[in-house]
């Protein structure tokens, strides 16, 4: 039997951290002494230890820790450890956004706005359309296209998306995912053929992973301000350059075009 002190030591596992795991069901000492309380551990649960703190430095909940710990299947034990990590690495991936989004916001002199005020003609695009969460889009934006590309073979340009402000306002709105086509499609299951309005656009590209791309949808908010223009209606995204056209990030190229009218001052 080993004391607290001795098992503490063999594990780099403080007493503390050892007292702790016994009170959370954890790690149960081999013997607890019932006159002393003093706690005796086997040399047989230093893996056991040294697992249990493994998944703690992963900051797996206590309760999934008891769950992963019991489950006596060690393929339903890695499934459990896998689903953590995939949680761990998409909370990495959202902590990487907002530093790489802070690193832009916090530049000394953000560099000018491209922005071109343009007339864009009716066209008629396959699209895909619903009501989506915010949580969602980029989920069900991925389903939609995939449903695009097995209908449109040949699409007349590049893909985009027409995202309701409510959808960024209200955390819900409606979303429509095109391409461009040069005649009307049949109707396959969610796909079918659509017009999109004519409309003028304030339109600016934002380069890059679109970690970033609130940080330019600002920029050129603020400039529609500047310029005493008004958004109206949907924002319109068109992916000039994206992840399916190459996995570097770095290369990616979305333009925005926010729908805009010219303010006039009231008389009087």
């Amino acid at each position: 039997m080993l004391t607290i002190g001795r098992f503490a030591q063999l594990t780099h596992l403080s007493i503390r951290t050892l007292r702790r795991y016994h009170e959370a069901g954890l790690l149960e000492p081999a013997h607890v002494d019932p006159s002393s309380g003093y706690r005796y551990y086997d040399a047989g649960q230093i893996p056991a230890a040294q697992v249990i703190a493994r998944l703690r430095e992963l900051d797996v909940p206590l309760a999934d820790v008891r769950r992963i710990l019991l489950e006596p299947d060690p393929a339903a034990r890695a499934s459990l450890v896998g689903e953590h990590l995939q949680r761990l690495e998409e909370q990495l991936s959202r902590t990487q956004a907002a530093v790489r989004s802070l690193q832009r916001l916090l530049r000394p002199e953000p560099a000018a706005l491209a922005v071109e005020l343009r007339r864009v003609p009716a066209r008629l695009v396959a699209a895909v359309e619903a009501t989506v969460t915010h949580t969602d889009v980029l989920s069900w934006y991925a389903g939609a296209m995939a449903e695009l590309d097995a209908v449109v073979t040949r699409p007349a340009g590049p893909p985009g998306g027409l995202y309701d402000n409510a959808l960024f306002t209200e955390g819900r709105g409606r979303v429509l995912v095109h391409v461009p086509v040069d005649a009307p499609v049949p109707v396959t299951g969610r796909v079918h053929s659509a017009e999109l309005p004519a409309v003028e656009l304030a339109v600016t590209v934002h380069e890059g992973s679109h970690d970033t791309i609130e940080v330019t949808y600002g920029e050129l908010g603020r400039w529609v301000s500047d310029h005493a223009l008004a958004v109206a209606g949907p924002v319109r995204e068109t992916y000039l350059t994206g992840p399916r056209d190459t996995a570097e990030a770095e290369r990616w190229r979305t333009e925005i075009g926010w729908p805009v009218f010219r303010l006039t001052p009231r008389s009087g």
